[in-house]
Formats: C-alpha cells, sequence, structure tokens
C-alpha cells in the first residue's frame, strides 16, 4: 500500500522547471537511448572522491539515474540508496547491481519531496541534479536534503558553473551555490573547486563546481 501511494504521489507531482523547459518528463530521457549525462561510469570528479573514501556510513545518492555513482560506492564498500524520479532509469540501475553483484538499494522518490523517504544519512550526493533546478525551486529542494541528511552529515555536489567557455546548460554561479546553502538554511559550505562535468557529447569535459558541505 505504502509503495503504491507513493508510486501516485511521483504521477501526480508537478513537473519541474527543466521537464518543463524540455517538454518531457525525466523518464523519457531514458527511453530512447542514453541520456546526455549518463557517460556509463562515474563522473571522474565524484571518482575522485570515491577513492578518497567521503562516502561514509549510509549514503544517499540523489537523482542516481542508471546507478553509476551508487553502484562505484557500493562497489567500495559504502551502504547506499539511490532514488530518482525515473523508473526506466531505476530499472537499468537495478539491472546493472545484479550484474555487478552489488548490495545496492534503488528507490522512486521525489527529490523535492525526500522527507518521505522518513530516513537520515550520513553523506549525500548530488551529481548534476542540483543545477536543474530554478531559483524558486532551489529552497525547497535545499530543504528536501536537510529533511534527510543528519547533523554533521555531509553532502557533496557537482554541478554546472557559469564560469569558462562552452557552458552546460542551467550554469550555477559560486554565490547561487553559497546562498542556496547558507547557515540560515542549515548548511555550511566548507569547500567550493572548480571541477568539470562529462557528458556523452563532450567527453573533455564542461565547467563545473564541485562543493563539500556540511549540515548544521
Amino acid at each position: 500500500m505504502a509503495e503504491t501511494s507513493n508510486t501516485d504521489r511521483l504521477r501526480r507531482r508537478r513537473p519541474t522547471s527543466h521537464e518543463r523547459e524540455s517538454g518531457r518528463p525525466w523518464d523519457e530521457s531514458y527511453s530512447d537511448g542514453p541520456a546526455p549525462w549518463d557517460i556509463g561510469r562515474p563522473q571522474p570528479a565524484i571518482a575522485e572522491l570515491i577513492v578518497e573514501g567521503v562516502f561514509a556510513g549510509d549514503v544517499l545518492d540523489a537523482g542516481c539515474g542508471t546507478g553509476e555513482h551508487a553502484l562505484a560506492i557500493a562497489s567500495a564498500g559504502g551502504h547506499v540508496l539511490g532514488v530518482d524520479v525515473a523508473e526506466t532509469a531505476l530499472a537499468m540501475a537495478r539491472a546493472k547491481a545484479v550484474e555487478r553483484d552489488l548490495d545496492v538499494e534503488f528507490a522512486a522518490a521525489d527529490a523535492l519531496e525526500l522527507h518521505d523517504l522518513d530516513r537520515a544519512f550520513d553523506t549525500v550526493l548530488d551529481c548534476g541534479l542540483f543545477h536543474t533546478f530554478d531559483a524558486q525551486e532551489r529552497p525547497r529542494y535545499v530543504g528536501s536534503l536537510a529533511s534527510v541528511t543528519k547533523q554533521g552529515g555531509r553532502l557533496h555536489v557537482l554541478c554546472f558553473s557559469d564560469e569558462g567557455e562552452n557552458l552546460g546548460p542551467h550554469p550555477v554561479s559560486r554565490n547561487a551555490l553559497e546562498a542556496a546553502f547558507s547557515a540560515d538554511r542549515g548548511w555550511r559550505v566548507v569547500t567550493i573547486e572548480a571541477s568539470e562535468i562529462q557528458t556523452r557529447f563532450r567527453a573533455e569535459g564542461l565547467p563545473a563546481w564541485r562543493a563539500a558541505i556540511v549540515r548544521l
């Protein structure tokens, strides 16, 4: 019954700004071949963090897509839940977990309503999700992340940057990132560093920010 109720809520949710602009729901991004952001492996900037061992304790991968980051964290010994609204992507992620013999949990969830999970995590990953929300949606998303991040827990964000050439879609300024995760919203930004996000169409990478943020 709970699963049915969650499915119904996801079907009734209002499309995000990205979905409205693109004219298609997230799930359709995976229906006719790999999505532009699905490079078939972890983003190098996230792979570095996995090697460094930053994904400790219970880990949430928000907007996990087809699961490459969640699977890589699990292969390094992490306990991971990957969530997404795209059921097609989740089915692919679950199939990969079986194929690779990895114990990873994947579930359908709205990133703007993560409190519905009724769980708390030590470490949270947002790879390529934050920048898809517009200025009106970001406070709600940040609050949603806060509802599932333990006090003292760490959030790692990789999002498109507005600095450099050949910018990705929905680029974010450093100031906007800092403002979104301010102390009055329950966060402290530890570091923001220049990085890159690879896509299927640009393997050399597009300008990005990689941020480490602590839940107060």
